[in-house]
Order: structure tokens, then C-alpha cells, then sequence
């Protein structure tokens, strides 16, 4: 086992437009849907039409991805942001 222990630590995760990027496939999705979707009898004759769906159940799962890298992007944010009454006693007179 020792022959797949790794020599070196693993790189910093890449932190980039998360949420663009989420939602530019999401539309990349949708649209594959929509310009397959005049071509439906075509794909059911030939047994394709696993490919439209596929391209829908994209887009739709998409939606759920957006919104989560828009939570998650919001958390990250917050907790970035430094506390203003962590350090600060309240004066009393």
C-alpha cells in the first residue's frame, strides 16, 4: 500500500465564476432542449429520443445547481466578512 501514498500535498482548490459558469450550462442546456425539441418524431423513430431528455433533466438539474453555488458563494462571502461586534465591549456610563 505504501507505493500509493502520495508524495505531495494536494493543490488549493481553483476558486473562479462559479455561478457564471454554473449558469452558462445551465443555458447551454436548455438551449441543446430547445433546438432538439422540433426534431422529437426523429429521434423517436430512431431511438434517440433519450437525448432530448437527457438535455432537459441538464437544464433542470442546472436550475438546482445555480441556485446552490449562489448559497454557497453568499456563505463564503459572509463568513469572509469580519464580525463588527465580535471584539467590541459595549461601553455603559
Amino acid at each position: 500500500m505504501a507505493k500509493w501514498t502520495p508524495k505531495h500535498e494536494a493543490p488549493e482548490p481553483l476558486e473562479g465564476p462559479v455561478v457564471a459558469t454554473i449558469t452558462g450550462g445551465t443555458i447551454l442546456w436548455f438551449v441543446l432542449f430547445l433546438v432538439q425539441l422540433p426534431f422529437y418524431g426523429w429521434f423517436d423513430d430512431h431511438g434517440h429520443l433519450w437525448w432530448l431528455w437527457t438535455c432537459l433533466a441538464g437544464g433542470v438539474l442546472g436550475l438546482y445547481g445555480v441556485w446552490f453555488v449562489r448559497k454557497r458563494d453568499a456563505a463564503i462571502k459572509r463568513a469572509a466578512a469580519p464580525e463588527s461586534g465580535s471584539t467590541e465591549q459595549p461601553v455603559t456610563e
